[in-house]
């Protein structure tokens, strides 16, 4: 998955012979998972359809602020347009509407967009040779970046002049890729490691059989994607789940037992600035594991079993300035049960959960959860969903990270 999964994308499209590169930006933006409309000037029509832009972006195309041909003319809302946007793209910005951009002239729907828009506006620039480096156009320039929008540098090559030189648009590739870098680069986790375990383990007794809890993985699979949005590299180890992720910023580890487990943190712990243990792992596994399925015999049946390696612990042992999270699911005396486990395995943080809260614990798409900080601050949240809870723990750690 994208980082541009789920943006509101407002593609501009200026009367540039650059224009035709717009169809393979709104594919390119599709195919990224975010949800684009496109805007354009009126003179930009000549140089690729509506109805071509329409049929890739799955949405109606906007070119003057009402529809002549429509008997029943209703206003195409610029401001709505604008507000809609989580990110605004002009490509191909010709020289002409950067000047009008940068001047506050308002003429067409594209310009009147771009002043009420209240979203980054990024730019690319598609001119001749002499055109771009005209010191108006160089003016235009930097006026707008002085206004905050951001300039996606034109390429060299061939013009539609016959000239060769600056002033051809970025490649579509190229300016997907400049504003994916540009939005990472402002993420609070950027360039940070991020550690998460979900899921159960099982434990086995014989070549069918195992011990296991009811644990779905959801929570852990939740916070693996609210901290790869937030810019992180994330490595989520996992027992065996139904759950699935598609996200370039989430690597998924999986094993099944706690020994596993426990092996594969300790593999990437060290390369870690924050690790969140969420997984459900055995306390206790089998002791003799049998090689062939256990038959049916006598009307009881013992099973010795002995402790598994305590992961969140010795990872607590193991720290130098990891920021470690666990998390505690308790059914009777939890505050007082959560606040042992934070001071007794060394962490930062621990998430306190109680199978007494209905719609909270295993199986189920809600949680409610409190958090316990090692300054013995206690935070109280309301039952939300899963992916509202991994947003409000993330907050917490950034909270504590920068405190």
């Amino acid at each position: 998955m994208s980082i541009l999964k789920d943006k509101n994308i407002l593609l501009g499209i200026t009367a540039g012979i650059a224009a035709y590169k717009s169809a393979s930006l709104v594919r390119l933006f599709i195919k990224a998972g975010a949800d684009v409309k496109v805007v354009m000037t009126p003179a930009s029509k000549d140089f690729i359809t509506p109805l071509t832009l329409s049929t890739l972006s799955k949405n109606p195309v906007y070119s003057s602020f009402v529809d002549e041909e429509d008997d029943n003319q209703v206003w195409n809302n610029h401001v709505d347009l604008g507000l809609w946007a989580d990110l605004f793209v002009i490509a191909p910005a010709t020289a002409n509407t950067l000047a009008k951009m940068a001047n506050g002239v308002c003429d067409n729907i594209l310009l009147a967009t771009y002043l009420s828009a209240k979203c980054p506006v990024y730019f690319a620039p598609a001119m001749d040779l002499d055109m771009y480096k005209h010191q108006s156009t160089r003016n235009s320039f930097e006026k707008l970046s002085s206004f905050g929008n951001k300039m996606i540098p034109a390429g060299t090559g061939e013009l539609a002049s016959g000239l060769v030189g600056e002033g051809r648009m970025a490649e579509p590739e190229d300016i997907v890729g400049f504003i994916t870098n540009d939005i990472l680069d402002q993420l609070p986790l950027n360039g940070k490691s991020v550690l998460i375990t979900a899921g159960p383990t099982y434990e086995a007794l014989d070549p069918v059989r195992f011990i296991g809890n009811h644990s779905s993985g959801k929570m852990g699979f939740e916070i693996a994607k609210s901290a790869a949005n937030l810019g992180a590299k994330v490595t989520l180890v996992s027992g065996p789940t139904h759950q699935n992720i598609d996200h370039n910023h989430v690597t998924l580890k999986p094993v099944v037992s706690a020994q596993e487990m426990y092996n594969e943190v300790h593999k990437h712990f060290k390369d870690s600035d924050i690790a969140i243990l969420s997984a459900a792992v055995a306390d206790y596994r089998p002791k003799k594991v049998a090689d062939k399925k256990i038959k049916k015999k006598d009307s009881t049946f013992t099973i010795e079993l002995e402790k598994t390696k305590d992961i969140l612990k010795s990872l607590g042992e193991a720290k130098s300035d990891q920021f470690l999270v666990g998390f505690a699911l308790e059914t009777n005396n939890e505050l007082e049960n959560a606040k042992g486990k934070l001071r007794s395995k060394n962490l930062d943080l621990i998430v306190l959960n109680s199978l007494q809260d209905k719609g909270a614990g295993f199986g189920v798409s809600t949680n409610k959860v409190t958090f316990i900080t090692s300054t013995d601050e206690v935070i109280e949240h309301e039952l939300k969903s899963k992916t509202e809870v991994a947003h409000d723990l993330m907050q917490q750690i950034l909270k504590q990270l920068h405190a």
